[in-house]
């Protein structure tokens, strides 16, 4: 008796943790294309070069998933295909495929986009909006650290980046937002840009990073009051490098 009751806790422990090792529920990032970012290149063509969606979260219990890009949150229903694989569909249209590879989460390539990587984020944050714990995981890895400003206004002071989007040294500006694409990325004609702030009041700006040099310049709107913006790269505001 002793023996079979054994024997039925090992068949259950092995089932437990097979479950738990395929368990996709929860919250995915795109965490290849930060750490391609991180190594300093140029932000859009990265995020471009990684694939569209930056993150997914999948309620298992429900078969729900969310994703979200650069442009739109987006929502579909998940249903298992094999073990470790599930098909993703959209208004009732079959989308795309997930695989779970050890720790990895793959995006099938399909027509349009080749296969995507993601992985769990080190840290979430409860109760935000889809997209904001890639845009925290990118903030630290692209602009973490302390920079010191070369050229511009406050020459020789420290300027930190925060993982939420704070900024302190960076002359009167408290907030910064990268763009990761849709529409801001269309008006700053393939430049990267970002906002800077402080508090409700900002205005955006194009940079250019190159390894651990970021440079920001003003941006010049080509286009007429009634027409959208087209920014091109005005006179450099500073020069930063990171230490």
């Amino acid at each position: 008796m002793r023996k079979l009751l054994a024997l039925s806790l090992i068949l259950l422990g092995g089932c437990s943790h097979e479950s738990q090792t395929s368990d996709i529920n929860g919250l995915w990032i795109n965490q290849a294309a930060i750490d391609s970012a991180a190594q300093g290149r140029p932000l859009l063509q990265t995020i471009d070069a990684h694939g569209m969606n930056l993150e997914w979260n999948i309620d298992t219990r429900n078969g729900k998933v969310q994703f979200r890009n650069a442009f739109e949150l987006n929502e579909g229903q998940l249903l298992p295909k094999a073990p470790g694989t599930w098909a993703i569909y959209h208004d009732g249209h079959f989308i795309n495929e997930l695989q779970l590879n050890g720790k990895q989460l793959i995006q099938q390539p399909t027509k349009t986009y080749a296969a995507q990587v993601f992985s769990r984020p080190a840290r979430s944050v409860a109760g935000a909006r889809t997209d904001t714990n890639f845009r925290q995981a990118l903030n630290a890895a692209y602009m973490g650290g302390q920079w010191r400003i070369v050229e511009g206004p406050g020459t020789g002071n420290t300027v930190a980046f925060k993982d939420d989007g704070g900024v302190t040294g960076l002359g009167q500006n408290d907030r910064y937002e990268l763009c990761l694409g849709g529409d801001c990325a269309n008006q700053g004609a393939g430049n990267d840009t970002l906002y800077l702030g402080k508090g409700d009041i900002g205005e955006g700006w194009i940079f250019v990073r190159h390894g651990k040099q970021l440079e920001i310049f003003k941006a010049i709107n080509l286009s007429l009051p009634d027409e959208i913006p087209q920014l091109t790269p005005g006179p450099r505001q500073w020069l930063l490098e990171k230490q």
